[in-house]
């Protein structure tokens, strides 16, 4: 017997920003004589501060609700128009061609969701497979 609901869940992201120009710091190393020190260093104006001691005063958290990690194509993504096509109705304007793509958006157990985009008026829908 299947579980039906919502599965919310939260995805949290630390990254560390240069508190001189507000840069993504990253983790390097340097020679220093007797051994190589960690730092964190900004790629753009150079500010290093060692691992070891206290990070960089400037952090963000970055939360995604779920609905923003299910992959849906954007207009970016659209403009390349190298997806495969079907012959298809659109609901909307008529045509009979449409990009697809299909998308596991509920639990593995259940059959994926199979979503259309029209060729000719962008129109997207979506029909359970």
């Amino acid at each position: 017997m299947g579980c039906f609901g919502i599965h919310l869940f939260r995805v949290v992201v630390m990254m560390l920003f240069c508190p001189k120009c507000g840069t993504r710091v990253v983790p390097t190393h340097k020679n220093m004589g007797k051994g190589a020190q960690g730092l964190w260093a900004c790629p753009r104006c150079g500010y290093e501060v060692p691992v070891a001691s206290k990070a960089p005063a400037v952090s963000r958290v970055i939360e995604h609700s779920p609905r923003e990690q299910i992959s849906v194509i954007g207009e970016e993504e659209a403009g390349i128009k190298t997806m495969p096509t079907v012959k298809v109705e659109c609901p909307k304007c008529g045509n009979l061609g449409a990009y697809w793509w299909i998308v596991q958006t509920r639990g593995t157990d259940e059959s994926p969701t199979q979503f259309f985009r029209c060729i000719e008026c962008s129109y997207t829908w979506r029909e359970m497979a």
